[in-house]
């Protein structure tokens, strides 16, 4: 197993580059990042470029946050980024040590222009392999505002199972409490892993 900071990056997939980010990398995420249909089911969404630079300047920020690069004629362009927080896992006081640092939550952004092409797909299931692979986790998970249809279908797409149906849990920046959904996977349940 290795740190997350230890990984050989790039990933790389069939189609895509998956590294960290850098700050040369700010101005093209804030461009997706900033619509309206991105940053509605976002968790948090600045409104200007100057917070935006703040928030993904800060070290726990930038030390969970991953570019996802499309090689082309120009050289690479970014077409979303991910996010990958490894978390400890729910323990009695007893067992606590041994359920540190076991898995992970997962969430992704993809810009408009670019879905529809299973860009997204691809590279949520390259975080996966890392999960389950050279990070030796056992259990990752991801959730979404129940609406949010696209999100939680790349989720059961990819394997994932539906573990929570909740009623108005969540509070959106528009006042509203909508419902929300949470899948996980477990190591042998990935298909890598078998």
């Amino acid at each position: 197993m290795v740190e997350l900071h230890q990984v050989p990056w790039p990933i790389r997939t069939e189609r895509l580059l998956i590294r960290p980010l850098e700050d040369a990398d700010l101005a093209a995420v804030w461009e997706f990042r900033r619509l309206p249909e991105v940053n509605r089911w976002l968790g948090r969404a600045p409104a200007t470029r100057e917070a935006f630079d703040d928030t993904y300047s800060e070290p726990e920020r930038r030390a969970i946050t991953f570019v996802i690069e499309l090689p082309d004629a120009a050289g690479r362009t970014i077409i979303g980024d991910l996010m990958l927080k490894i978390e400890d896992g729910w323990a009695q006081a007893e067992a606590a040590d041994a359920a540190r640092g076991v898995q992970a939550e997962l969430g992704w952004v993809l810009a408009p222009a670019h879905a529809g092409r299973g860009y997204a797909t691809e590279a949520v299931s390259a975080m996966i392999d890392l999960c389950f692979g050279a990070l030796g986790l056992r259990r990752v998970h991801a959730g979404c505002f129940a609406v949010n249809e696209p999100s939680w279908r790349l989720m059961e797409r990819l394997g994932m199972r539906r573990e929570e149906d909740s009623r108005q849990t969540a509070l959106h920046r528009s006042g509203e409490w909508m419902d929300g959904v949470n899948y996980a996977l477990l190591a042998d349940e990935w298909p890598g892993r078998r």
